[in-house]
């Protein structure tokens, strides 16, 4: 099986409610992120792709984990994601390879959600406010 390794962000606006984003040519919605670059970190390809992706630039406020799921968009192939909570208090803006982004609730059920963000994300954001704790 063929490994596709990124770096995804986690970004709450105030509402609670999840920053997805859906990259051209594709149908899922997914959180920012994307592929590390030569000998890039994945801290470093994080706030990369915030940068390219949204505008602005973030704060890492924690790492959440490393976690192995299904690729959205290439069959076949097994996605291992370095998630990391994210601090961003601009408006974001759809630039580079990103067709649309919106904000969801975590109860969303009608978009069509990648593997990592229906499987993991979630879960992870739900988790930690029922918790009413700092996720990091």
């Amino acid at each position: 099986m063929n490994v596709i390794t990124v770096a995804a962000a986690i970004i709450l606006n105030e509402q609670n409610q999840l920053l997805v984003v859906r990259k051209k040519n594709t149908a899922c919605f997914m959180q920012v992120g994307g592929k590390l670059d030569g000998n890039e970190t994945a801290e470093q390809a994080m706030l990369r792709e915030i940068s390219e992706e949204i505008g602005g630039i973030a704060q890492i406020k924690c790492f959440v984990g490393r976690y192995e799921t299904r690729a959205a968009n290439e069959p076949d192939h097994l996605l291992v994601s370095y998630l990391y909570f994210i601090h961003f208090n601009q408006t974001p803006q759809i630039q580079a390879e990103i067709a649309e982004m919106k904000w969801i609730d975590l109860s969303d059920d009608h978009t069509c959600l990648a593997p990592l963000t229906q499987d993991i994300v979630i879960p992870w954001v739900k988790q930690h406010l029922k918790e009413n704790v700092d996720a990091c």
